[in-house]
C-alpha cells in the first residue's frame, strides 16, 4: 500500500487528467498493469494443475501452453473490462488509486478497445489451438465477471463476491475441458473449494480496506454489517473450503498423499481464521484485527493445495 505524504498528491474527482506516459515502454506497462497480472497468477495457479489432473499425470505440452497463454489473455480481458467499468471507484480508493485509468495514464476508450480485443482473442485463440468447450466456458467467464459482477452486483449487494466470485471459478473447468474436450465431477469440486475460498479471503481483504469501500459506496460485507458478523462468515466458509477439498479425494481417486496435505493445510488455515475470531472476542477492532493475516494465509492454501492435485497426480 502507498501512503500519501503532504508533498504527495493525488488527482481529484473533475481535476485535469495527469500527464499521459511519455515513452511507448511506459504505455505499455500501463496497459499490462490493467489486466491485474498478479491476479491472473492465482488463477493460472488453480488452471495448470487441474490439466495435470484431468491428464493422470503431464498434460500434452501444446494443449496446456495453449491454455495457459489464451487462458490469461481471457483474464487479463476481464481484468481491464472491469478497471474500464470501476474507473470512477478506483480514484476513490487509496488502494486503487495508482491503476492507469485512475491516473489517466490510458484513456476509458483505449482500455475497452483493449479489453475487447483481448476477449476476442482470447475466445478464438482457445477454439482453435485447445476445443470449444473450453473458449466457450472462458468467454462465459469474462462475460459473468463484466455484466454479473461488475455492472449488476458489485455496487448493489453485499453478496456481490460470493456469486460474481463464478468468475473466479471458471479456469478450473476450463483447464479440465482442455484436456479432456468434456467434464466431470473432479473439476466440479475444484470450482467448489474455490468458490467457497474467494468470500473469506475477500472479505478479509475487504475489512483492511474497509473506509475504501465505504468511500466508493460499494457495499461489501464489511462495510454494511458488523466485524464479528463478517468474521463469522469467514469462519463458516473457511469451513466449507476445507471440508469441499476433502471431497476430491474419493472423488478423483487421489492417492492418500492429497487428502494428508489437504488436511494439513486446512488445519492451518482454521487455525488463523479462529484466530481471527479470537481477537474479535477479545474486543480488537479495524486495523488491530490484522485480517490482512488471513487473506495472504487464504493465498499460500490456496497455491499449495492445487501444488499438492499436480504432484498428486505424477505418483497416483
Amino acid at each position: 500500500m502507498t501512503v500519501l505524504t503532504n508533498k504527495q498528491t493525488m488527482p481529484r474527482l473533475g481535476t485535469a487528467p495527469t500527464t499521459a506516459p511519455r515513452s511507448a515502454a511506459a504505455r505499455v506497462r500501463a496497459y499490462v498493469a490493467l489486466t491485474k497480472p498478479r491476479i491472473i497468477e492465482l488463477l493460472l495457479i488453480t488452471t495448470l494443475p487441474v490439466m495435470f489432473l484431468a491428464a493422470h499425470g503431464l498434460p500434452d505440452l501444446w494443449t496446456a501452453t495453449a491454455t495457459m497463454v489464451f487462458g490469461t489473455l481471457s483474464a487479463g480481458s476481464a481484468n481491464v473490462l472491469n478497471c474500464y467499468i470501476d474507473r470512477d471507484i478506483d480514484r476513490t480508493m487509496r488502494r486503487t488509486r495508482r491503476r492507469p485509468l485512475a491516473k489517466h495514464e490510458v484513456s476509458p476508450l483505449g482500455a475497452l478497445v483493449f479489453g475487447v480485443v483481448l476477449g476476442a482473442l482470447s475466445t478464438l485463440g482457445l477454439a482453435l489451438a485447445v476445443n470449444v468447450l473450453a473458449a466457450v466456458l472462458s468467454l462465459a467467464a469474462i462475460l459473468f465477471y463484466v455484466f454479473v459482477y461488475s455492472l449488476l452486483l458489485k455496487r448493489r449487494t453485499s453478496q456481490n463476491i460470493v456469486w460474481g466470485g463464478i468468475a473466479g471459478c471458471m479456469p478450473v473447468l476450463i483447464g479440465w475441458s482442455g484436456v479432456t474436450g468434456g467434464l466431470s465431477w473432479a473439476p466440479v469440486v475444484l470450482f467448489g473449494v474455490v468458490f467457497f475460498w474467494t468470500p473469506p479471503h475477500t472479505w478479509a481483504l475487504a475489512m483492511r480496506y474497509k473506509e475504501d469501500y465505504a468511500a466508493a459506496k460499494v457495499p461489501m460485507l464489511p462495510v454494511v454489517t458488523t466485524e464479528r458478523r463478517v468474521v463469522n462468515q469467514i469462519v463458516a466458509y473457511t469451513w466449507a473450503t476445507v471440508l469441499c477439498s476433502l471431497l476430491l479425494w474419493p472423488i478423483a481417486g487421489t492417492s492418500p498423499l492429497y487428502p494428508a496435505v489437504a488436511v494439513a493445510l486446512g488445519a492451518v488455515c482454521l487455525v488463523e481464521v479462529y484466530r481471527l475470531r479470537g481477537r474479535v472476542n477479545a474486543g480488537r477492532t479495524g486495523v488491530d484485527l490484522r485480517p490482512m493475516r488471513f487473506f495472504h494465509w487464504s493465498n499460500v492454501y490456496l497455491a499449495l493445495l492445487f501444488l499438492t492435485v499436480a504432484v498428486d497426480s505424477l505418483f497416483s
